[in-house]
């Protein structure tokens, strides 16, 4: 457990807007006697947060502060030895976030982020899973909006079938929120990087072992129709269905032949139109260096809705699951998913591997590989709802 390092967990890029919120999330739900300690580049900044911090508890008014930043490996790989769980913020990744996980899976240290940017996460498997194997460190990325309800969701819809049979499960998202200047500049930087993520990916395919005897899938849904749901349904070419077919690879429970598909649901069909057509023309724009310098320098580092308008978003994933003669539809629900939901989950997977007792992994893994029921729980008592909807016989 790493118990003589002097922090159970450190929160690295504490500065930032989601950084902030996961940091006042912490001070309101760590556990009495959590070491914890906030890390980033500028120390002003550092100190500033703290005194937020301390307004909501006293006793945080001595909260450990560290002092690194990402081009500085040294003190980096510092606060990676400095604690048994770091938690990062710090975006976009697959620019700035190699040197913690570097660090992280050489010092045997837990490291969990909240990207949604496969290059990254294919490039730090490739590169890093077999020294946390090693190591014994776990690496938990997509621990925010992306994947946690995708992923939990998949496996809690996945709990309710039969495990000896072909199951199915298709994941449904709707969602209302604003996002902020990091979750732009990440956005904006993948869009502007498919070759980049398609050679990543093909790299990390070459290497990765598959499930031996059973067959996991994620597959590309179409456009159309749904019954069950009564809404018009596009698919999402998001992380989150590579993040669940690989937390079916690692777990039996998700049957011989596991499929899953991931789409968005809307009202109305002109939506998904007008939105393809946007999205088609935002790609195009950012791979051109002088027009993506534009359209990054839109948002500034820092930004981000307001309480108000955090207060009015919300977010709901639906699954409909079937398997051995039954089917199943379940909802994973919450409020601001990008950033208050997202802060939540974050905390709260980072006190999860923290503090409570876990199945032994390392590497590289899902958060429902490395946390499962555990982080469910936790997520259920925090607010989050996960329910079955409708159950019964597959007609």
């Amino acid at each position: 457990m790493r118990d003589d390092r002097p922090h159970d967990l450190v929160l690295f890029g504490a500065t930032g807007f989601t950084g902030a919120l996961t940091a006042e999330y912490l001070a309101r739900h760590a556990p009495t006697g959590l070491r914890w300690a906030l890390a980033g580049r500028n120390p002003a900044k550092l100190a500033a947060v703290r005194d937020r911090l301390a307004a909501i508890d006293p006793a945080l008014a001595e909260l450990p502060l560290l002092t690194a930043d990402m081009t500085d490996p040294e003190s980096v790989r510092a606060v990676a030895a400095s604690a048994r769980v770091v938690a990062s913020t710090v975006g976009p990744y697959v620019h700035h976030g190699e040197p913690l996980v570097a660090a992280c899976a050489a010092a045997g240290t837990d490291y969990l982020d909240i990207t949604g940017e496969p290059e990254f996460v294919d490039l730090m498997y490739v590169r890093h899973h077999a020294e946390a194997v090693r190591t014994g460190a776990r690496l938990v990325h997509a621990c925010g909006f992306d994947s946690i309800p995708h992923d939990l969701g998949a496996w809690y819809t996945v709990k309710q079938l039969p495990s000896d049979g072909p199951i199915t499960v298709d994941g449904f998202v709707r969602a209302g929120g604003r996002f902020s200047a990091g979750t732009y500049h990440s956005a904006l930087t993948a869009f502007s990087r498919t070759g980049e993520m398609s050679r990543a990916a093909k790299a990390r395919k070459a290497v990765e072992p598959r499930p031996e005897g059973r067959r996991v899938r994620a597959v590309p849904g179409k456009v159309g129709r749904s019954r069950e749901l009564g809404r018009w349904v596009v698919p999402l070419p998001t992380i989150d269905p590579q993040v669940v077919r690989r937390s079916a690879a690692a777990r039996p429970e998700y049957g011989p032949d596991f499929r899953y598909r991931h789409f968005a649901a809307v009202k109305r069909l002109p939506t998904i139109l007008v939105a393809g057509v946007g999205m088609a023309g935002l790609v195009g724009l950012v791979k051109l260096p002088p027009t993506r310098r534009w359209l990054l320098g839109r948002l500034s580092s820092g930004q981000g809705p307001t309480p108000e308008q955090r207060a009015k978003s919300w977010f709901r994933v639906r699954f409909l699951g079937s398997g051995g003669g039954r089917k199943v539809l379940t909802e994973v629900a919450g409020g601001d998913p990008g950033y208050d939901e997202t802060a939540k989950m974050l905390a709260e997977s980072a006190l999860c591997l923290a503090c409570d007792d876990l199945p032994p992994t390392s590497g590289q893994v899902t958060p429902v590989t490395a946390m499962g029921d555990a982080l469910l729980e936790r997520l259920v008592k925090a607010g989050m709802t996960f329910r079955v909807v409708d159950a019964g016989p597959t007609a």
